[in-house]
């Protein structure tokens, strides 16, 4: 298994329904900065008329994880389905994986007194099958999945689209896939000129040559 999401972001409305489904769900913390997911807005213009792009963001689950690699006592760890986790009871508040995090996706939970990020809601996968923020979008911006799994619905629209990640020169191989939006002009003004636009093939081909490394 190794557990994945891809994100339509052009159908983002940025309703929040994702966010307070989050905080629902995962009993997190209430305040606008303890946020497990949120959505960036960045706004500009392009041929004199304004613009402004959603991108639903969060914990990238990483293949090749910062977070972890510096955590001095384990409490950041690589879970079942590669999925990345906080153990409350080991961490000690170094912040050394919110330093290290390309993506910004942690924060300090006051209530537990340990750093809290996205889990890809683990604890309801087997049962429900899907994140809690899948299942409340209205307008279908997120589908999570299994890379793993040829038949998952993940596999098959990866397969079907062209699409990035967030700042790949990282190095960690993230696992949140923003799909490429069909219409032009929203391409030009939410992609910039030097974004790697991946499709299956190279996707597959980037994740052997990481686990192999890593292997």
């Amino acid at each position: 298994m190794n557990y994945a999401m891809a994100l339509d972001y052009q159908n983002c409305i940025n309703c929040k329904a994702c966010e307070t489904a989050c905080k629902e769900e995962n009993g997190v913390q209430l305040g606008v900065n303890k946020q497990r997911i949120w959505v960036g807005i960045v706004e500009g213009t392009i041929f004199g008329k304004p613009y402004a792009n959603f991108y639903p963001a969060q914990c990238n689950h990483c293949i090749d994880a910062p977070c972890v690699s510096v955590c001095p006592t384990n409490a950041s760890h690589y879970a079942p389905g590669g999925i990345v986790k906080v153990d409350a009871h080991k961490c000690i508040l170094c912040k050394g994986c919110m330093e290290a995090c390309p993506y910004d996706a942690r924060f300090v939970d006051d209530t537990t007194v340990a750093v809290d990020k996205c889990t890809f809601c683990d604890h309801r996968i087997e049962e429900r099958g899907t994140t809690a923020c899948q299942e409340t979008c209205p307008t279908k911006v997120r589908t999570f999945g299994d890379l793993d799994d040829p038949n998952s619905d993940l596999v098959k629209l990866l397969k079907t689209k062209r699409f990035f990640v967030q700042k790949e020169r990282s190095g960690t191989f993230p696992k949140l896939f923003y799909i490429v939006p069909n219409d032009e002009a929203y391409l030009r003004q939410s992609v910039s000129h030097d974004t790697t636009i991946h499709t299956w093939e190279s996707l597959i081909a980037s994740y052997n040559t990481v686990c192999q490394v890593k292997g």
